[in-house]
């Protein structure tokens, strides 16, 4: 039985030593700055904080979804030394990544008679995503076939829950999250949104909260309305650089919650460029998103 191997895309936002850990391919994507573009390397390319202080500076990113060619050229090199492809994909209702992916396996599944190619979408973004990897990287450690997987990736997605907040209105705002109005109201009065990625994987306004402190207790106390086994799970949180907050998040969980083992890293530059600096992210195992 051929072996696979788990690939995904830095969207993910999971540290180098997590990547090297796990053993997963992580494909960089693209975002667009001061007129030049940038790869999101994980561990690599333009500083994390230095991307942010841009965007309090004024300047606006853009991104771009990986095309079907760079899926093959990453592709085909495992498929040829005889493993198959479990690729990983951001939420198809956040990007059209998903629908590369699927283009260029039927493109490789003819090239490489006997091989396979399977292409999950998450219906994840950020941490979220990238704590399903690692949770599918803990299973195939465990000795799950590939078809095994997929099946538990059935399973558990519609589980892994995303929760955040985010400091300044306006991001959501340019990218049609909300609208002017709200987004010149709510600064004005200090509303911080509280989002969640749904069962769709689209981003969804869910409530309004106002002050920060009052915003980041609320991503704890939804955590604690579905959350599975709290104390026994891995619970991953991103920011936008703004590591005390996450931190706060982190110290209430543990005093509330009793989880143990957390993971915090910085929303990337894909991410971030839609939600702006100052984010908080909160992803765990739940009843349901």
């Amino acid at each position: 039985m051929a072996g696979y191997r788990i690939i995904t895309d830095s969207t993910t936002d999971i540290t180098p030593e997590m990547i090297e850990d796990l053993g997963v391919t992580v494909i960089p994507m693209c975002f667009m700055l001061e007129n030049q573009t940038h790869r999101n390397i994980p561990g690599g390319g333009m500083p994390i904080p230095d991307f942010y202080n841009k965007l309090r500076a004024g300047q606006t990113s853009t991104t771009a979804q990986i095309i079907a060619e760079e899926f093959i050229e990453v592709f085909s090199p495992v498929l040829a030394e005889g493993e198959d492809v479990l690729y990983i994909a951001f939420s198809s209702g956040l990007s059209g990544t998903c629908q590369s992916a699927f283009i260029a396996k039927q493109q490789l599944e003819e090239q490489f008679p006997g091989r396979r190619v399977e292409v999950f979408d998450s219906l994840a973004a950020s941490m979220g995503e990238g704590l399903l990897v690692y949770l599918a990287a803990q299973q195939q450690k465990a000795g799950l076939t590939l078809d095994q997987l997929l099946e538990w990736l059935k399973e558990n997605v519609l589980h892994l829950c995303h929760w955040f907040t985010v400091d300044d209105l306006n991001h959501l705002k340019r990218g049609g999250r909300v609208s002017a109005a709200t987004a010149l109201v709510g600064t004005m009065l200090g509303i911080k949104p509280v989002l969640h990625v749904d069962d769709e994987g689209h981003l969804i306004p869910v409530s309004k909260v106002r002050g920060r402190k009052q915003s980041l207790d609320e991503l704890v106390r939804k955590m604690a309305e579905t959350a599975l086994d709290p104390a026994g799970q891995t619970v991953f949180i991103s920011h936008g650089d703004c590591l005390a907050d996450a931190q706060y998040v982190e110290k209430r969980i543990r005093e509330t919650l009793g989880v143990k083992k957390f993971y915090i890293n910085f929303i990337g530059p894909v991410i971030g460029a839609h939600s702006g600096p100052g984010t908080v992210a909160l992803f765990f195992l739940g009843q349901h998103r």
